[in-house]
């Protein structure tokens, strides 16, 4: 029947993970993490968080096995630990909004109305082969170098509205971000919309992008 101490270590070690998971601040740095590689002080920058706070959240993933390292001088750069811990991130988000109502609700107060159109990553892929759409990525242009929709531009959210005019004014636009969590794409669908666009977002964003193995391209935007 088994060592039941034996039993009771083997859970306590998988029980880490979850531990490493269970607050707020280190899973955002995961959502960041899931865009590509970052030095510790970015991801302070990026998540509002001091660089000791930040430090020590990232410390908890690394002892959990989540995120690994890579020393560039005194610079420290962290990276997801492998591609199964970006799908168990994206799964634990659709498992707290399937089973959690108070989910559901804290991602519709904070993504805002659903007064925007969207699209599937099959049905993005067959606009942009058709030739009727012009996607946009609006996240941080960092994240767009890390990877990115093949034939994408970068046109980060408070770059949009300045760069309204270098857009094609015929076709739709499609915007997308960092994934379904991600409000830059809303507000950039709203924005379009605003200024006359026809416009759409992708339904989730790069983060699932990547889990379905749809091609990515790596490279900055050209000025």
């Amino acid at each position: 029947m088994g060592d039941p101490a034996r039993k009771a270590e083997l859970f306590a070690a998988v029980a880490q993970t979850g531990k490493a998971l269970a607050h707020g601040k280190r899973l955002e740095l995961l959502d960041l993490l899931a865009q590509g590689e970052r030095s510790v002080d970015a991801l302070a920058r990026a998540a509002g968080l001091g660089l000791t706070t930040a430090s020590a959240h990232l410390q908890a993933l690394k002892r959990a096995g989540l995120v690994t390292t890579r020393r560039e001088g005194v610079r420290i750069h962290y990276r997801l630990a492998g591609d199964d811990v970006a799908a168990l991130y994206a799964l634990l988000q659709r498992v707290a909004r399937a089973h959690r109502a108070a989910a559901g609700a804290a991602r519709a107060a904070y993504l805002g109305p659903d007064d925007t159109d969207c699209l599937t990553r099959e049905e993005l892929l067959e606009r942009v082969r058709s030739g009727t759409a012009t996607v946009i990525d609006v996240r941080p242009p960092e994240e767009y170098a890390a990877g990115h929709i093949p034939g994408a531009l970068s046109v980060p959210l408070d770059e949009l509205e300045a760069r309204l005019a270098s857009l094609p004014a015929e076709g739709e636009i499609i915007a997308y971000c960092r994934g379904t969590n991600c409000v830059l794409s809303h507000d950039a669908a709203r924005l379009l919309a605003a200024h006359g666009r026809r416009a759409a977002r992708l339904v989730d964003g790069m983060l699932e992008w990547r889990l379905a193995d749809l091609p990515v391209e790596a490279g900055t935007a050209l000025s």
